[in-house]
This record gives structure tokens, sequence and C-alpha cells, in this order.
């Protein structure tokens, strides 16, 4: 499959050229990382996943996916705002309308970004790679939420 890093790295290049990606750097995710940093971080344990488990993969579409799951672009640690409150839930749908509105996504990219955080969100993915996705979110979240403060 290549070296992940590279592979992240040229889509989030490319993604960067024309788009509000590079806002993604401004937001901070969890702990002092991020959310570009994050995103980059689940797309690359997306792609070991999927080798680990030896599970065929739209390889593209499972790193752009992987890469816009969090483009919310604002600061949900935003107290003042009460919105933030809900975050966890409501997310999901508006880094889809962001992607949306800078990208032409594929049917599996979209359903990486609105459904990554199952069980949360209660619609489950339909795609494997949005299942790969949804399990590297929580892997790199809890990683970053433990030993990155």
């Amino acid at each position: 499959m290549g070296n992940p890093h590279k592979l992240v790295q040229t889509t989030a290049n490319d993604l960067e050229i024309s788009s509000r990606f590079h806002l993604t750097r401004t937001f901070t995710q969890h702990g002092k990382i991020s959310v570009y940093a994050h995103s980059f971080s689940v797309a690359v344990m997306s792609i070991k996943i999927a080798k680990f488990l030896g599970i065929k993969v739209d390889r593209k579409a499972l790193i752009r996916g992987a890469l816009l799951h969090d483009y919310f672009l604002y600061d949900w640690h935003d107290t003042d705002n009460a919105a933030h409150n809900l975050h966890g839930f409501t997310h999901p749908k508006t880094a889809l309308k962001n992607a949306q509105e800078d990208f032409e996504l594929s049917r599996k990219e979209c359903d990486i970004i609105v459904h990554h955080m199952f069980p949360l969100v209660p619609v489950p993915p339909k795609c494997r790679e949005a299942w790969i996705v949804c399990l590297a979110d929580k892997i790199c979240a809890l990683k970053e939420t433990l030993f990155c403060r």
C-alpha cells in the first residue's frame, strides 16, 4: 500500500491547494493536538488498520474521508457558544456540509465523514472504509486525550 505518511501527506497537500483545509491547523482537537494533526493521524492509522487486517479498501476514499472527517472548522472548546455543548453529536453533519462545499465527494467519503462518531451518532457506517476510520478515530482520540496534554 506504500508509505502511509507519504500517501496521506500527498492527499493533504492536494486538499490544501484550493479549500479551507488549511484552517484545520488553527483549531485544537484533543489536548494540544490540532484538528489537522488529528485527522492526519486518523488517516495514517486507517491505512495501517486496513493493511493489518488485510481488508481491501478504496484507498483514495479512505484517506480523503479520514482527512475530512472533522472538517467542522470551528473551535469546539469555546464555552461561550452553547451549540458547541453538543459538538460530539453535531459535528459530523457540519463536517460533511463544509466538505461538500469545498470538494466533490464520493459516496464512501460522505459515509466516512457523517458516520465516524458511531455509536454516539446512532446510524452505523455503511462501507468498510467508514468502519475503519470510525475505529481509527477512536484509537487516535484516546491516545491524544491521554498522552498529549
